[in-house]
């Protein structure tokens, strides 16, 4: 019996266009994420570079780009947060069936974002909903590294077959399966976290 609900955040709950960063980028000379670049969002998603130097250093890749426009490309990823998926999360919180958790790798510049897009008052409805709110840069670790899922389900004291965990990204639902927890692996676009139910 499942008894704790773990969700994604990005296209899971707010959407987002994926490829919004790379294509704001290719003006100025952005043709594909090197093997440093991705070091340095993993490390950045991890909360072990402050925003500050986070921008610093992205704009050394990208020297003739303004910070202003560095942050404007790498939040441009963020969308909307839809009312119908917000109520639905508030009314599973209501309904006290299952622990909620929210898992997400994401980053601070991100998460300001997103407080400004959602308002702060709107923003606390859903933060409030969950139980436990788990932010990768706030906790050092990221999916699809076993360790994160490890920690959750250590620190909480979760039983594996009685967690279910919805993600939209198959590296990450894999990650999960792995350690025995049920996962749904949401397609964007062709299912909605509205479903959730039907796929207990």
């Amino acid at each position: 019996m499942i008894k704790n609900i773990i969700l994604d955040f990005g296209d899971v709950l707010i959407n987002l266009d994926k490829p919004a960063t790379a294509k704001a980028m290719v003006q100025h000379g952005f043709t594909e994420i090197t093997s440093e670049l991705e070091s340095l969002f993993q490390d950045y998603e991890k909360g072990l570079i402050a925003s500050s130097n986070f921008l610093d250093e992205v704009s050394t890749h990208f020297p003739k780009a303004s910070k202003d426009y560095l942050k404007q490309a790498w939040n441009s990823i963020l969308l909307d947060f839809p009312e119908h998926r917000l109520e639905f999360i508030e009314q599973l919180a209501v309904e006290s069936q299952y622990k909620l958790i929210l898992l997400s790798n994401t980053n601070d510049l991100h998460i300001e974002c997103v407080k400004e897009q959602m308002g702060i008052e709107r923003f606390n409805r859903f933060k409030n909903a969950f139980d436990l709110f788990y932010l990768s840069y706030e906790i050092g670790m990221r999916k699809p590294d076993a360790e994160i899922f490890e920690f959750v389900l250590q620190e909480n004291k979760l039983v594996p077959n009685e967690t279910f965990f919805v993600d939209d990204v198959k590296e990450n639902a894999n990650a999960a399966a792995e350690l025995g927890i049920q996962v749904w692996n949401l397609r964007v676009g062709e299912e909605d976290i509205t479903q959730l139910k039907s796929k207990l």
